[in-house]
């Protein structure tokens, strides 16, 4: 992949998270002061190696599975070209989230007032899993997108829902932020879904994760940020606690 064709298919994964319509050539060859016929050569390029795709009622692209994982591989490489996980969340998002998040809360309320505070921020749903103890929060978010918005997929997506906690339980992903996108899924992997989370160290569990649960189509940089600090501060809340027992915060 050349430096231009990497320059489109990042302008055209955070464009199309934007706006939620296919890219076209006019609108990139505007921003990289070249042609559209020029663009249009790149894109169709970057469709032949897999990274985009030609909606059959559009002129213009979106990005595949293949092409977010491309994009989320540079975040995590923290490459110049894109916003890297280190850049600090926005002072106002700061404040949202060490506002919800504190030790002088029990952990029910600690870990939904975390769920609730992601789904409000990122517009998916939020889900937080302590041992066998799953929370989730939104659903009606996730719904509203509009690649949902007509049905399609629904039951897909509730398979991935109803055999998230045994999978969690049965794989602990052991990375303090874990991206699986699309059909990298192991359930629900034609839900057009990406599951973030992230890993944090809990009194009440070895294995307790944090994250947000949206179509593919993601703020991915901005979104694993807060997911990662949300998962930052529930640990620094929760350990001080003398370990007693957890409730669900579904049961709250």
């Amino acid at each position: 992949m050349t430096t231009r064709q990497e320059q489109i298919l990042v302008s055209i994964v955070e464009q199309f998270a934007e706006v939620a319509v296919p890219v076209g050539s006019i609108t990139l060859a505007k921003l990289f002061g070249v042609s559209p016929a020029t663009v249009r050569a790149e894109m169709v390029e970057l469709e032949d190696l897999g990274f985009l795709e030609q909606p059959h009622t559009s002129s213009g692209r979106i990005p595949t599975d293949k092409g977010y994982r491309f994009y989320v591989n540079l975040i995590q490489g923290e490459e110049d070209s894109i916003p890297s996980l280190n850049k600090e969340l926005s002072r106002h998002t700061q404040r949202a989230l060490e506002g919800r998040i504190h030790e002088k809360s029990l952990p029910e309320t600690t870990i939904k007032n975390a769920v609730d505070t992601l789904v409000e921020l990122t517009q998916n749903l939020g889900l937080a899993t302590i041992g066998d103890n799953l929370y989730l929060s939104g659903l009606s978010n996730l719904f509203s997108q509009p690649e949902f918005n007509r049905g399609v997929g629904v039951k897909e997506v509730a398979k991935l829902l109803d055999n998230l906690e045994p999978w969690m339980r049965e794989v602990a992903p052991g990375k303090p932020l874990s991206v699986y996108i699309g059909s990298e899924n192991p359930i629900g992997g034609t839900s057009g879904c990406s599951l973030i989370i992230s890993k944090f160290s809990s009194p009440y569990s070895k294995n307790s994760y944090i994250g947000v649960l949206g179509p593919t189509r993601q703020s991915y940089a901005q979104v694993m940020r807060l997911v990662k600090k949300t998962g930052e501060l529930l640990e620094k809340a929760l350990w001080p606690r003398k370990v007693t027992s957890f409730k669900n915060p579904s049961s709250m």
